[in-house]
């Protein structure tokens, strides 16, 4: 009797096809159920495009490719349309993989399922590589971003290392929360500063991070910069209208501020230095993260999260999102995902650890 919808929403992330496959396995060969369709081109496929049907032999080596196999859009949330097509289509199951905004989405076809008394379930299964979902341990596509974002951390210090007064600058994702950057450099070891969204810096003057850079290169003669692309953003002049622009899921876009950390720390040296050689080598790896297969870990990882979300819907649960809380696993009410964020705590031990690492300064940390 089982009718389920697959779909994805949101930006790409290590482990989407993982997670369609093994919800289209899991279905099938653990319950039977042969009616499962694929919903193209994220929320707006429910009422614009034509469902794709799903079986065990179509998806069986999805989970060595990156991206999603079922394409995926940003926006596009018209609910009385997605749900019309919902009751249209008989679909009794929903299956809604994406980050923050896609659980927000789902929590409101939940409350509308709910005020149409129909018996239909849904369940969603968290997706960022951010890290950025409240309350479970970590959202799948992390562990892959992490190892990844090695490669270009990498790079940038041989490019480093390799010049006279050298800096290699990395930007890694992460617009509200610093989990990559942070996980990155604990990983790397080469990283000599993280800058992040949790923590406020300043470049000029005592304890600021021109002074900073300036005693590293007296010391190594090169130094590896991390900064998550929503670290800083007070530091960019923008109009008011630019602040306010937003993404179509309504994310505000923000200024780049790896193009604008490039261009100070070459006015500064100018001004500090001028006439010595410098070099800044500037690496930004979003894309490449975002678009690799899922790493071993996540594979696993994204199978657990998939049956466990196929065991609670078949239990009986709606509104839910599967997903683990200090190694168990459970379902929490999708009002709560979509309404948590997970954050880097810069008075924890994680952040202590990163400060022993690399050696930097506090910057003056926020007290929000």
């Amino acid at each position: 009797m089982v009718r389920a919808a697959v779909v994805t929403c949101g930006g790409l992330c290590p482990g989407s096809n993982t997670v369609i496959r093994e919800l289209v396995v899991g279905l099938n060969e653990l319950y039977g159920v042969k009616d499962i369709y694929g919903i193209p081109m994220g929320y707006r496929g429910f009422y614009s495009a034509d469902p794709i049907k799903l079986d065990p032999d179509s998806v069986h080596d999805w989970h060595k490719k990156g991206g999603t196999m079922l394409m995926t859009t940003r926006g596009g949330f018209d609910l009385e349309k997605i749900v019309d097509a919902i009751v249209k289509h008989g679909y009794n199951q929903l299956y809604v993989i994406g980050g923050d905004g896609t659980m927000r989405g789902a929590l409101d076809i939940f409350k509308e399922l709910k005020r149409r008394k129909l018996r239909i379930s849904i369940t969603g299964v968290p997706k960022t590589v951010d890290n950025d979902i409240g309350i479970i341990d970590r959202s799948f596509g992390f562990d892959t971003a992490v190892e990844v974002a090695q490669q270009a951390i990498s790079a940038a210090h041989t490019e480093a290392e390799s010049a006279v007064n050298g800096i290699g600058l990395v930007k890694l994702m992460g617009r509200s929360t610093g989990h990559i950057a942070l996980y990155a450099t604990l990983s790397s070891r080469d990283v000599d500063c993280c800058l992040i969204p949790e923590m406020n810096f300043h470049l000029y003057g005592k304890g600021g991070l021109f002074e900073f850079i300036d005693e590293r290169l007296k010391q190594k003669r090169h130094t590896v910069i991390v900064v998550a692309e929503g670290a800083g953003q007070e530091l960019i002049a923008r109009t008011e209208s630019e602040t306010l622009e937003r993404d179509p899921s309504g994310n505000p876009l923000f200024a780049d501020i790896g193009v604008y950390l490039k261009k100070e720390f070459k006015k500064w040296w100018d001004q500090a230095h001028p006439g010595e050689l410098f070099t800044v080598k500037y690496i930004d790896p979003t894309y490449m993260i975002r678009a690799v297969p899922a790493n071993a870990s996540d594979n696993l990882y994204c199978t657990l999260l998939a049956h466990s979300a196929i065991h609670g819907v078949m239990a009986g649960y709606t509104g839910f999102v599967s997903g683990p809380i200090n190694r168990n696993y459970g379902y929490i009410p999708l009002e709560d995902i979509a309404t948590t964020k997970n954050v880097v705590d810069t008075k924890d031990h994680t952040w202590a650890w990163v400060r022993s690492v690399t050696n930097q300064p506090d910057f003056g940390i926020s007290e929000d």
